[in-house]
């Protein structure tokens, strides 16, 4: 059974920096493209960035260019995102993705999602 678990999402003043974090069990982690979703209530699912297997590869949105690093180390099975500079803008509840079908910002291309975990940005 697939598990997927997400953690470090907190509320913090804009320009600040957190850092998530996501562990992936039941699924052999190194194959598997990674990404980070976000979603505000009543809004559709937004991409947030992406990682291939081997972590050769990522793409981001053009909203976090510059401000949002995306990690993992396949011998831990975690998985990362390094938030910085960050704006209210920000705000969502963000997702951690596994799935087999390609690097790219689509939440389609996931099959394994975690429950999510806060981020809030004060102005």
């Amino acid at each position: 059974q697939v598990e997927v678990v997400e953690s470090g999402g907190d509320l913090v003043q804009a320009g600040g920096s957190l850092r998530l974090s996501c562990t992936a069990s039941g699924l052999t982690f190194g194959i598997y493209n990674m990404g980070w979703f976000r979603q505000l209530p009543g809004k559709e699912r937004e991409g947030v960035a992406c990682i291939s297997p081997r972590g050769s590869a990522t793409k981001y949105a053009d909203s976090v260019k510059g401000r949002f690093t995306i990690s993992r180390d396949n011998t831990k099975k975690t998985l990362s995102l390094q938030m910085n500079s960050l704006h209210p803008d920000d705000t969502a509840m963000y997702y951690c993705a596994a799935g087999r079908s390609g690097t790219a910002l689509r939440p389609e291309l996931f099959d394994d999602w975690g429950q999510g975990t806060q981020v809030t940005v004060s102005s």
